[in-house]
């Protein structure tokens, strides 16, 4: 399935598990873990943690969830941050790959995670992050899964330094409020969630001179077929392209049987970024939509950031985004 950071109480969260930054005696804490202890009727989860008794760190267990809005509650023990001399981001690793397995085990088809370790036990945000978006990364392109990061408010997240100067700068240089509608190429369709197709303009101009019929043959190749040759150009397969891309097996499947579903802006660009096209590319890919990159969309600035670069994974993409308060990549 896909990863999404979400800005949520993890309480909250309706999946099918929610884990919980534990401590190795599975005692109720503060932070994260005292809010899920609470949620969940503090008296009946200890009373299970009791029972198992001990979790290692780098280790992960199992409850019920009982007034969670989840079937299990994974306890995962992170590790307190030393300064990162004895063996930290092993541990934490170890943490996330542990509880997708387990999850996995469980037949959980969704998991909530906190991001572990970055309260009160001291890991770096920015790092604690990478961590999880790299394990859960990996762990999803052997299995499908829907994976949440859950995030309580903007303090709680923490991209690197360099890299959010990096994005600001561009879009501060590139980026323009108000600007008239340009058309680069044939018609372009600048919001963000317009189900259109750009292909009609030139439509409307040819029924008059050729009639329907003609002109419905002079039409663009369609989204999913411009897509379909992407990939064969790219030599990719389509499991590696739309799990690259953060989609669903069932949306992309949905796209590659429908010769007209037109998905929307973010995941088309979504696409573009798995195959690592360029912006040309890009533009093509979109236009067969009915889209385009626009300077007057901070989104779109961002895209065009990554590309220019040419750093296409998406999970950085997507915590970048997040960063700038923009709509994730995937679906």
């Amino acid at each position: 399935m896909s990863l999404e950071i979400v800005r949520n109480d993890i309480t909250k969260m309706q999946t099918g598990a929610i884990v919980n930054a534990a401590n190795s005696s599975l005692q109720m804490g503060g932070g994260v873990c005292g809010a899920i202890f609470r949620a969940a009727g503090a008296r009946e989860l200890q009373a299970a943690c009791d029972r198992i008794g001990h979790c290692p760190t780098g280790g992960a267990v199992e409850t019920p969830a009982f007034q969670l809005h989840a079937d299990y509650i994974i306890h995962a023990v992170g590790p307190i941050w030393r300064g990162g001399n004895e063996s930290e981001e092993e541990l934490l690793r170890s943490c996330y790959k542990n509880s997708l397995e387990l999850a996995a085990s469980l037949g959980c088809e969704s998991i909530a995670f906190p991001l572990i370790s970055a309260g009160i036990y001291g890991y770096p945000k920015d790092q604690a992050l990478q961590v999880a978006i790299s394990e859960i990364h990996h762990f999803l392109l052997e299995h499908e899964m829907l994976v949440f990061v859950v995030v309580f408010d903007k303090q709680s997240f923490s991209i690197s330094e360099k890299l959010y100067r990096s994005v600001k700068q561009f879009v501060d240089e590139n980026y323009i409020e108000e600007q008239e509608i340009r058309y680069p190429r044939n018609r372009r369709i600048l919001e963000q969630d317009v189900m259109a197709d750009a292909a009609f303009g030139q439509l409307e101009q040819s029924i008059s001179q050729s009639g329907l019929e003609e002109a419905l043959k002079r039409m663009d190749e369609p989204f999913s077929m411009r897509l379909l040759r992407f990939i064969d150009e790219k030599n990719m397969s389509d499991v590696d392209t739309y799990k690259k891309a953060n989609i669903d097996r069932k949306l992309f499947s949905k796209i590659r049987n429908s010769k007209n579903y037109t998905p929307m802006k973010k995941t088309v660009i979504a696409f573009a970024i798995a195959l690592r096209l360029d912006l040309e590319e890009t533009e093509e890919l979109l236009e067969s939509a009915g889209y385009a990159l626009s300077r007057s969309n901070k989104f779109d600035v961002i895209i065009e950031y990554f590309i220019e670069q040419e750093n296409y994974g998406i999970h950085e993409i997507n915590e970048a985004l997040f960063a700038f308060d923009q709509p994730l990549l995937g679906a």
